[in-house]
């Protein structure tokens, strides 16, 4: 498996050892470079995202989805993005502007720190602290702050419900989530995303060495993640027809437009960490006992089964969306506090008793 650190250390050293840097330039340099390809990848992922989620609709739907600009309708998301940049940004009377112009940047911000938590290959996690896990939900939180100060300043009353169903709907679900990551973390010892590939990568995916509780808990962060992320069938904060357009009514132009990214971008960061935490991240498919197999796997690139492993739970979150109709808001906070949240308490408490007796692979 090749290690990413090899590239990250030769770049190091030819900043400082060939082009003369201090050190304090090479490391300013790298964080430009790194901050660079953050953001680059943001907005490729965005668009294949889009992209992926129009043709999938349309699948489920029996339509053909977007097909008149570019061949199969590929350049559809960059005629769309072109036109919202072409948008007028209108700030409506007796609004808070500062937060109101605010709230999309901490919605980004919280939505870009996360995704640069990702472990994307051996050696390439570009955040990686020992206690990673809580990291992450910690910043992802960033995002409820924006959403609720989008509400709040907007100074509509359909906003600010909107916004506040938001806040209850992620706080709730953001329960399970941790339980459900701290399952896995039971398992492995870690909350650093780089020893958790790493130990699945020697012991195998903690899907399969958990069995019985590590399933359970993917089916949990699965349906939470769906209503962390405000998708469908949990979409209620932005129902059409109680909400208009929930926390974002009163945005318009590339405003709007960075919550449309960020929701995207959080649908993949959520596939990303439960493929991390449950389907070995950047770890190749190893079979025990098939060694010749085995090596083979271990020449595929680690990002590629990163990227792939990430479209596979992206794919079944769509095929989640586009399969069951949207719940009342009462239905959500019940599933949430009178089902997943014991559900994960108990499947907790399961896998340390497995852990803790040697019932694990």
């Amino acid at each position: 498996m090749f290690d990413f650190s090899l590239v990250t250390s030769w770049l190091h050293g030819f900043l400082m050892n060939t082009c003369g840097f201090a050190e304090w330039g090479a490391i300013l340099t790298e964080s430009i470079l790194v901050a660079l390809a953050i953001i680059t990848l943001y907005a490729v992922f965005a668009i294949a995202l889009i992209y992926m989620e129009r043709k999938i609709c349309a699948f489920f739907q029996c339509r053909l989805g977007p097909m008149r600009v570019g061949k199969w309708g590929l350049l559809q998301v960059f005629s769309d993005v072109f036109k919202m940049l072409t948008k007028e940004i209108i700030s409506m009377r007796q609004s808070d502007l500062f937060l109101h112009n605010l709230a999309p940047f901490l919605v980004v911000t919280a939505s870009m720190v996360t995704f640069s938590c990702l472990p994307w290959n051996k050696g390439a996690q570009i955040i990686d602290f020992n206690v990673g896990v809580f990291f992450f939900l910690a910043m992802s939180s960033i995002g409820v702050v924006g959403i609720l100060l989008a509400g709040w300043s907007s100074n509509n009353k359909y906003s600010l419900i909107g916004a506040m169903r938001s806040g209850a709907q992620i706080i709730s679900y953001e329960l399970s989530i941790g339980m459900t990551m701290l399952a896995m973390i039971c398992l492995t010892g870690t909350m650093s995303f780089s020893e958790i590939c790493n130990d699945q990568y020697l012991n195998g995916w903690n899907i399969c060495r958990g069995h019985i509780p590590a399933v359970i808990a993917f089916l949990i962060y699965l349906v939470a993640g769906n209503a962390e992320c405000n998708r469908g069938p949990f979409d209620l904060p932005e129902c059409e027809s109680e909400l208009t357009a929930g926390y974002h009514t009163e945005y318009s132009g590339m405003h709007f437009g960075y919550y449309y990214l960020a929701e995207y971008l959080n649908l993949f960061i959520c596939a990303g960490m439960a493929s991390t935490i449950f389907l070995g991240g950047w770890a190749p498919l190893h079979i025990y006992g098939l060694d010749a197999f085995n090596g083979v796997m271990d020449y595929i690139p680690g990002a590629v089964w990163f990227i792939g492993k990430t479209f596979f739970v992206v794919f079944l979150l769509m095929w989640l969306r586009w399969t069951f109709p949207r719940l009342r808001i009462d239905q959500i906070l019940s599933l949430e506090w009178k089902y997943l949240v014991p559900f994960s308490m108990a499947n907790l408490i399961i896998m340390a008793l497995c852990v803790a007796m040697g019932w694990t692979f």
